[in-house]
Order: structure tokens, then C-alpha cells, then sequence
């Protein structure tokens, strides 16, 4: 099945930037799509991002929007969320995430967990005032 691995993140100061990756291995013809999620402690775990891997306009929630931004490296298999203007609340673990072969990203479907079939471990986003 398909891996994932995320990487990337650490603790800034709010108004610095980070760039998490998303590493995809195995057999990754099985995915077309790529989300982001974070879960901050408490809290149910929400969608930041999403994009197709084949291209399009990425999906951002409106709390990210204008702030982050998702690109891809298709040779390297990797999908990339770059978080600039970084606020205290954006503090939480981030997950990436893929569908399956038939993958739904209109509407709010990008956002929705159960869509997702395969998930990384994580990285911790911490940023402080």
C-alpha cells in the first residue's frame, strides 16, 4: 500500500515560516490526490490543504489561505506545504494524507478525513508568540 512520510517540522516564532514534505512510496499509481491535515490537542483534526498530484488549484482551508501554499515535486514523489506568516494557533501535529485511485476533491470533500485512505505518522508544528 501506499507510505507516507512527513517531515519538516519544528518551532518558530510567529511570523517565521516552515516547509513540511510528504514523501509518497510504494505503489503511489494507487493515489491522485494529496491532503493536509492538522490536529492540535483537543481538537478534532482539520484539512489545511489539498491537491491533485496530476495538477490543478490546490484546496486551502480559509484559515491558510494567502498563508501557505502546496506545490509538488512528481520525480521525487513529493508534496510540499510551505506555511509562511505562522500564528501560535497554527500549532498542532500535521498529517498528509491520499485517496484512493478515484479521488473526490470538490466541494468540501478535500477537507473530509474519511476520504483518505492512507496516512503518514506526522510532524509537530509548534509556533510561539
Amino acid at each position: 500500500q501506499v507510505q507516507l512520510v512527513e517531515s519538516g517540522g519544528g518551532s518558530v516564532q510567529a511570523g517565521g515560516s516552515l516547509r513540511l514534505s510528504c514523501a509518497a512510496s510504494g505503489p503511489t499509481d494507487m493515489t491522485s490526490c494529496i491532503g493536509w491535515f492538522r490536529q492540535a490537542p483537543g481538537k478534532e483534526r482539520e484539512g489545511v490543504a489539498a491537491t491533485y498530484t496530476g495538477g490543478g488549484a490546490p484546496y486551502y482551508a480559509d484559515s491558510v489561505e494567502g498563508r501557505f501554499t502546496v506545490s509538488q515535486d512528481n520525480a521525487k514523489k513529493t508534496v510540499y506545504l510551505k506555511m509562511n506568516s505562522l500564528k501560535p494557533e497554527d500549532t498542532a501535529m500535521y498529517y498528509c494524507a491520499a485517496q484512493g485511485v478515484s479521488c473526490v476533491l470538490y466541494g468540501d470533500n478535500w477537507s473530509q478525513t474519511t476520504r483518505y485512505n492512507y496516512w503518514g505518522q506526522g510532524t509537530q508544528v509548534t509556533v510561539s508568540s
